[in-house]
């Protein structure tokens, strides 16, 4: 009998999709509401920790756009966009002309834009090189160009069946403005998305970033707070994790199962964490394959947890300096450590140290460590890791130096 070709269902990686994406029933449905928006009152932040699955939930809301007729254009951010408003305004432009390009517009429509029309009437598409030139042809600030030319490109679409377009950007926090520079990107993006929505037009900003996210865009324009909805992406409870992790054994091409012990082990190592149940599971599926009985007793989950250290936490451990590793340690024995803590707790915690912090000394390195992408701050003035899971690392961690003193 031909044994049986080896396949393994569970993907962990950055932004991968998981072959059954559990839980988010309320994100998605959050969305389509959204999308039944008349005029445009709400944009979507979707936020939350490195891990929960925020790219892979903004994938599963394309094809949902789709069928509700809306375009949707977008990709990954990066702080080059931000280095001027004009580079941000041509990565919009960019990424605009991808699902416009097949737009045909009669091009005498556009001859105060400088074009020429003799004749007959001449058709053209909404590629990239006539949307620059539009944007070129507009007098004014990037700001003014950008509102003329999406104002353009909806007069184009409007009456061809199209509900709007989504504009949609992962890793969003990475956009900043430049004050010394006279830089503004992240405020354009704003500006000119509130301006075209009060003309009701429908071009919606779908973002998805870090916690430090929202506060950066309220930072740079106040009215933020009013322009879009927050979903905050929390871990995956007990019924939902289980889900993801039992619902890839059904694929036929699965030959091997999870007994009930090492699907609540999963459960229980990883916290809820996606990332983290796509990793493990990946871990113990290649276990399973080699050994058998398989329970709970045979799963070897120090092992697989240091491996998961090495690949997923040991990179951003490895960012910090030595001192800021001794205030993360402060941080990771606070028993709030996996929820919120203060300035104040890591200052008294510290008291036992032969060096403690003190409260500009804290303040000053949690800036630093909010850079790094390590911790973050919330909208009560409390901080939390931006890592899920992270407390516990450092505390093995910890356990790991203090076996070596022996």
């Amino acid at each position: 009998m031909e044994k049986p070709s080896y396949y393994n269902p569970y993907r962990p990686g950055a932004g991968h999709m998981p072959p059954h994406l559990a839980g988010r029933t309320e994100e998605k449905s959050e969305f389509l509401r959204l999308l039944q928006q008349d005029v445009i009152l709400e944009n979507l932040v979707l936020t939350g920790l490195r891990g929960v699955g925020k790219t892979v939930l903004l994938d599963t809301l394309k094809p949902m756009a789709r069928e509700n007729d809306w375009l949707w254009a977008g990709t990954d951010l990066s702080e080059s966009v931000s280095i001027s408003e004009i580079v941000a305004a041509t990565r919009l432009i960019t990424d605009l002309s991808v699902v416009t390009s097949n737009v045909v517009f009669e091009i005498q429509k556009v001859k105060t834009f400088g074009f020429k029309a003799e004749g007959k009437l001449i058709e053209n598409t909404l590629n990239y090189e006539i949307l620059l030139s539009i944007f070129n042809s507009i007098p004014g600030l990037v700001a003014d160009k950008l509102k003329g030319l999406l104002e353009f490109v909806w007069g184009c679409i409007k009456d061809k069946g199209y509900k709007g377009i989504i504009f949609a950007y992962d890793e969003a926090q990475t956009m900043s403005d430049h004050a010394k520079k006279n830089e503004y990107p992240l405020s354009l993006l704003l500006d000119v998305f509130q301006s075209i929505q009060k003309k009701n037009i429908p071009f919606m900003l779908v973002l998805t970033g870090l916690p430090t996210l929202f506060p950066k865009l309220v930072e740079s324009r106040t009215f933020a707070e009013r322009m879009f909805r927050i979903l905050f992406l929390d871990k995956l409870n007990e019924d939902e994790s289980r889900e993801a992790i039992t619902k890839p054994l059904e694929d036929p091409k699965c030959s091997l199962k999870m007994s009930d012990s090492a699907v609540d082990l999963t459960i229980k190592v990883s916290g809820g964490y996606p990332y983290f149940i796509q990793f493990i599971c990946r871990e113990m599926y290649d276990i399973l394959s080699q050994y058998s009985p398989f329970d709970k007793r045979t799963i070897p989950v120090e092992e697989i947890t240091r491996k998961l250290d090495n690949d997923f936490f040991a990179g951003r451990w490895a960012r910090a300096t030595d001192r800021q590793r001794e205030l993360l340690e402060v941080i990771a024995n606070l028993p709030t450590s996996e929820k919120e803590f203060t300035v104040q707790d890591i200052v008294e915690a510290s008291k036992v140290l032969d060096n403690p912090f003190s409260s500009s000394h804290v303040n000053q390195m949690l800036s630093k460590l909010v850079d790094r992408g390590l911790v973050y701050k919330n909208r009560h003035g409390k901080y939390s890791f931006a890592v899920p899971l992270l407390g516990q690392f450092i505390l093995r961690l910890e356990k790991d130096q203090q076996g070596k003193l022996f």
